[in-house]
C-alpha cells in the first residue's frame, strides 16, 4: 500500500501521558460513557473508490498505535484496502450517544516498516477472540456468494497468520469534536500542523 512514510510509532505502554494530543483524553471519557455498548469501538470510514466516488463502512476500533494513531483490522481482499492504496487519505466519524459528543478525525494511512509490521499484527490477530479471527477464514468479502461455501465460526490463534489479515494504522492529522449536550452545542478542533492547539468553532 502506498501512505504518508511516518517514523514508527512507540507502544502504546510506554507513552507518557504528558505526551498524548488533548483530544485523546476526551475520546477516552468519551468511550468510557458508553460502557459495555459495542458502540464505544465502532467508528465510520470514508474514503474514495477510483471512480472518485465515496465509500463509507463501520470498523472496529483496535486500539492505539502511538499518541496519535489508530489501528483497524481490514481483509486484505476487500475494496477498501486498495481504495487507500490509491488515495491514503481518509476521515473516521466517532458517534458516542451516551456521551452525545461526535468525534472527526483526519489523516492518513501509514506505513510500517518491517518487521513491526509483522509483530504488530501478529500482536492484533493474538488479541482477537476465535470468532473474531473467523472473519479471515471466509470466502472474499464482495464477491459473489457460492452454494456451499465455508463461513466458519472459530479460528484457533495457533493458525498461520493470513496474508489478507490487513492493518491499517491511521495518523491522525486532525480531530474536531462536536458536543452534542447543551446549548448551543460545542465544536472544537485540534490539527497537527498547529502543535493540536485548541480552537473553538461555530457548531
Amino acid at each position: 500500500m502506498t501512505g504518508s512514510a511516518l517514523d514508527p510509532a512507540a507502544p502504546e505502554a510506554l507513552l507518557p501521558v504528558a505526551t498524548l494530543p488533548p483530544w485523546r483524553p476526551l475520546l477516552r471519557a468519551a468511550r468510557e460513557r458508553e460502557g459495555r455498548s459495542p458502540a464505544a469501538r465502532w467508528l465510520q470510514l470514508a474514503t474514495l473508490a477510483a471512480d472518485g466516488t465515496p465509500r463509507l463502512r463501520t470498523l472496529v476500533f483496535r486500539g492505539w498505535g502511538g499518541p496519535r494513531a489508530l489501528d483497524l483490522l481490514t481483509d486484505g481482499r476487500s475494496a477498501k484496502t486498495a481504495e487507500l492504496g490509491l488515495q491514503p487519505a481518509v476521515e473516521l466519524c466517532w458517534l458516542l450517544p451516551k456521551a452525545r459528543a461526535q468525534f472527526r478525525l483526519r489523516g492518513q494511512l501509514q506505513i510500517v516498516p518491517e518487521p513491526l509490521l509483522k509483530q504488530e499484527r501478529q500482536r492484533h490477530w493474538q488479541a482477537l477472540s476465535p470468532g473474531g479471527r473467523a472473519l479471515w477464514g471466509w470466502p472474499e468479502p464482495g464477491a459473489p456468494l457460492e452454494r456451499g461455501a465455508s463461513f466458519p465460526q472459530e479460528l484457533a490463534a495457533a493458525l498461520p497468520l493470513p496474508e489478507h489479515f490487513v492493518l491499517l494504522r491511521i495518523a491522525l492529522e486532525q480531530v474536531e469534536l462536536l458536543a452534542l449536550s447543551g446549548h448551543p452545542h460545542r465544536r472544537r478542533r485540534w490539527r497537527l500542523a498547529t502543535d493540536w492547539r485548541e480552537e473553538d468553532l461555530n457548531p
